[in-house]
C-alpha cells in the first residue's frame, strides 16, 4: 500500500490495517480501502486523485479549521483558536475567549467563532455507580401465554416483572431490541434488523389491554377476538401475527372515531413511510423516484391524500408508548430498581424507515459487520448501513443523539448491541464478500458524550456489548464513565496465561454484566451436548468440524472442573441440571455488577436464538420457549437457579 493512500486514509478516519481476535495484524487491501474512501466522498482511484486529496487534507488540517462538533467532559475545558460566544440549550449567550472553560453545565450548546459555527456537547464526567443486582434478559417475542396472541407481547412483559420482581426480588429485565418493523409483509423476524430504531414494534402490543378494546362495543370486541392467532408448531409465524393485530387495531381504531394524532417532524415522517408502504411495497428504493426522499414535494402530497394511513400509524405508535409505558410502572411496583433495560441494534433495514428518513447521515450503500474470528470464519455481513462519520460531526449529531433519546423516554436503562461501533465499524463495500472491508472509525469521544449526557438526563444505566474483536479501550472508555461492560461464562478466560484457561468468577471485571451466553452464542445446554457445533456443521459454517468437536468436549470438561473446584459441583460426572444451575452460581457469585439470567438457559432449550452466519438456513429469532410463561412460573428448574442466584447475591 503506497504512503500516499495510507496517509489520505488516516486522515478519513480509514482502516489500512487492523488487529484480529488474535491480536495478529492484518493489512488490508488496497482496493478495499480505495473503495471505502470513494464511499466517504474521496477519490482515491489514480495516484493523482489520491494526490489531490491528500493535499485538500493537509490544507484543512493546517489551517486549524472549527470541527462541526466539540466533544467535552464538564470537568474539562478545551482550547480554542481564538474568541467567540457560546450559547446554550435556552438561547442565552456568553463570551469565551481562547478557551471553553471547566465547570460548563451538561448539556448541548452553539458555539460561535467568527464566521464559524460548531456544535459543543458537554458530558457529565460519568454516569451514578452502578448497584450490584441481578435480574434476567429476554427476548420478548419467544415469551408467551394464554392472553398473548402467537408471539410475546407486552402484556406478558407486565406480568413477567410483576412475577419476577415481587416473588424474586429481582432488579432487572433486559430485553432484546423492541424496535419497529414494516408494516408491509414479509415482516423481518430479526429485532436487530429493524425498520426504524426510534420508534416501537407493534407486534408487541397486547391488543385486548388496549383503552380502546375496552371501550369497543361486544360486537366490535367479539369481532377482534376472532382475529386471535395461535402459535402452530415449534415457529412463530411473525406475518401471520402482524396480519391479525394490523386488522385489529384498524378494527379499534375505526371504533375511536378515527382519531388524528399530533405528530411532530420524526413521528410524521415514520407514519408517511408506513402508509407509503402499503401502497408501493416494502422496498423504498423500488418507489417512484419523487417519493424517495422524505422532503419531496411528492411526498408532502402524497401524505395529504393518504392521511388516514398516516393517522393509523401513528396512532398505533402512541399505543404501543402507551404500553411500554406501563411495563415501566409495574417494573417500579413490583419493587425493581433498575427497572426495564432496552436494547440498541447496531443499524436499520436499508428499506426501511429509518434509512427512508435518514439517508442523509447514513452509508446506504454499505453493510458493517465483522471479520473473520474464530467462532465466524468467514467473516459476517450485517445488512445494516453505518452512520457516515463526516456527517454526523456536521450536524451536531442530532440524529444520533434524537435516536438515543428516543429509546430512553420508555427505558430505565440501554443495552448497546456492538458498543465498539461507537468507536469504528467493520464496512463492507457493496458486492464484497464479509472478510473484504475494513474499519472506518468514528470520533469516539462525541458518540460517548452524547450517550453520556441523554443517559444521565434519563436517570438510565447504560451496558455495552463489548464482546469478540474489541480494543481494550472500548472496554477502558466504558469503565471510565461508570458504564457496564459484558462478560460471557464461555469467553471469561485468562487471555495472559498459557492456554487461556477460564477465570475463577473472583477475577471476572467488577464493570460488566455477567451471562452464561447471548442470543448468537449456545445456550447452557447448547454448549453442554455441542449443540453450537451440530448445528453450524450441519450449514457448513465450518473449515474443520472434528477440530470444533474436539475443542467443545475440552471447553466442555474445563467448564465442569471449574465448577468442581469453586464447590459449586460434587463430580464432574453431575447430570446436566445441575451444572446448569452451578453455572449460574458462578455469576451470581462473580464480582460483576450485574448478573443476568435467561430463560433458554434455565429450562434446558438447546437451540440458540440466532445463528450468526445464516438467514432462512436456520429459524433465527423464530423460535418460541418451549414453556407458556404460566409453565416457566411453576417450573422447578426457575425455581433452583433463582434460589442459588439470590443465595450468592442477596
Amino acid at each position: 500500500m503506497d504512503d500516499d493512500l495510507t496517509e489520505l486514509a488516516a486522515a478519513h478516519g480509514v482502516a489500512t490495517t487492523y488487529r484480529d481476535g488474535d491480536r495478529r495484524p492484518v493489512t488490508v487491501d488496497p482496493e478495499v480501502v480505495i473503495r471505502v474512501l470513494g464511499l466517504l466522498d474521496v477519490d482515491a482511484s489514480t495516484p493523482d486523485a489520491r494526490r489531490a486529496a491528500l493535499a485538500a487534507a493537509r490544507e484543512r488540517a493546517a489551517a486549524g479549521t472549527l470541527p462541526g462538533t466539540i466533544a467535552l467532559r464538564s470537568d474539562r475545558s478545551y482550547r480554542l483558536p481564538g474568541a467567540g460566544v457560546l450559547v446554550d440549550e435556552s438561547g442565552a449567550r456568553r463570551d469565551v475567549d481562547g478557551e471553553l472553560p471547566a465547570g460548563l453545565e451538561p448539556g448541548y450548546y452553539r458555539l460561535e467563532l467568527g464566521d464559524a459555527q460548531s456544535t459543543v456537547i458537554v458530558a457529565p464526567p460519568e454516569l451514578p455507580d452502578p448497584p450490584r443486582a441481578w435480574g434476567w434478559m429476554l427476548q420478548l417475542y419467544a415469551l408467551h401465554s394464554r392472553g398473548s396472541w402467537g408471539i410475546g407481547d407486552l402484556g406478558d412483559l407486565r406480568e413477567f416483572v410483576d412475577w419476577t420482581g415481587r416473588e424474586h426480588g429481582a432488579d432487572a429485565v433486559l430485553l432484546n431490541p423492541l424496535h419497529a418493523i414494516a408494516p408491509v409483509p414479509p415482516v423481518q423476524p430479526s429485532p436487530y434488523t429493524p425498520s426504524s430504531r426510534r420508534f416501537a414494534t407493534p407486534l408487541a402490543l397486547r391488543v385486548t389491554d388496549l383503552d380502546a378494546y375496552a371501550r369497543a362495543d361486544a360486537a366490535t370486541r367479539a369481532e377482534v377476538d376472532a382475529l386471535r392467532p395461535e402459535t402452530v408448531g415449534d415457529r412463530i409465524a411473525h406475518d401471520r401475527v402482524w396480519a391479525a393485530k394490523r386488522s385489529a387495531l384498524e378494527l379499534l381504531w375505526r371504533a375511536e372515531g378515527r382519531p388524528e394524532p399530533e405528530m411532530g417532524d420524526d413521528l410524521r415522517d415514520f407514519a408517511t413511510f408506513s402508509a407509503l408502504a402499503e401502497r408501493y411495497g416494502g422496498r423504498w428504493s423500488l418507489w417512484p423516484e419523487q417519493l424517495r426522499h422524505p422532503a419531496s414535494d411528492a411526498v408532502a402530497a402524497a401524505r395529504r391524500e393518504l392521511a388516514p394511513r398516516v393517522a393509523f400509524h401513528a396512532w398505533v405508535q402512541q399505543q404501543v408508548d402507551r404500553q411500554l409505558a406501563q411495563v415501566r410502572e409495574a417494573a417500579r411496583a413490583a419493587g425493581m430498581p433498575l427497572g426495564v433495560i432496552h436494547d440498541l441494534a447496531v443499524g436499520c433495514d436499508p428499506e426501511g424507515a429509518d434509512a427512508w428518513a435518514l439517508q442523509d447521515v447514513l452509508a446506504l450503500d454499505v453493510t458493517v459487520g465483522a471479520p473473520p474470528d474464530a467462532f465466524n470464519q468467514r467473516g459476517q455481513a450485517w445488512g445494516l448501513p453505518p452512520w457516515r462519520p463526516d456527517v454526523l460531526a456536521a450536524t451536531g449529531y442530532a440524529a444520533y443523539r434524537d435516536l438515543l433519546r428516543a429509546l430512553l423516554s420508555h427505558a430505565d436503562g440501554l443495552r448497546i448491541d456492538h458498543v465498539a461501533g461507537l468507536f469504528r465499524l467493520w464496512w463492507v463495500p457493496p458486492g464484497e464478500s464479509a472478510d473484504r472491508g475494513t474499519y472506518v472509525y468514528y470520533d469516539d469521544d462525541a458518540m460517548l458524550a452524547v450517550l453520556t449526557l441523554e443517559a444521565w438526563r434519563a436517570g438510565a444505566l447504560v451496558i455495552g456489548e463489548d464482546l469478540g474483536t474489541v480494543e481494550p479501550e472500548v472496554t477502558e472508555a466504558l469503565a471510565e464513565r461508570n458504564m457496564l461492560g459484558s462478560t460471557v461464562l464461555w469467553f471469561a478466560r485468562d487471555r495472559d496465561a498459557p492456554g487461556e484457561p477460564l477465570l475463577p468468577p473472583q477475577q471476572w471485571p467488577a464493570e460488566a454484566v455477567a451471562t452464561v451466553s447471548t442470543h448468537d452464542l449456545p445456550t447452557a445446554s447448547g454448549f453442554l451436548r455441542g449443540e453450537h457445533v451440530r448445528a453450524r456443521a450441519e450449514l457448513d459454517l465450518l473449515d474443520d468440524v472434528p477440530a470444533e468437536k474436539d475443542r467443545a468436549a475440552a471447553e466442555r470438561d474445563e467448564l465442569v472442573a471449574l465448577l468442581v473446584a469453586e464447590r459449586l459441583l460434587t463430580s464432574a460426572d453431575a447430570p446436566e441440571e445441575q451444572i446448569v444451575v452451578g453455572m449460574h452460581a458462578l455469576l451470581a457469585r462473580s464480582r460483576c455488577r450485574l448478573a443476568l439470567v435467561s430463560p433458554y438457559d434455565v429450562i434446558g432449550e438447546t437451540r440458540q436464538p440466532n445463528l450468526p452466519g445464516t438467514v432462512d438456513e436456520y429459524p433465527n429469532w423464530r423460535l418460541p420457549l418451549p414453556l407458556t410463561l404460566e409453565e416457566l412460573r411453576a417450573d422447578r428448574r426457575v425455581t433452583a437457579v433463582v434460589e442459588e442466584v439470590r443465595r450468592h447475591r442477596p
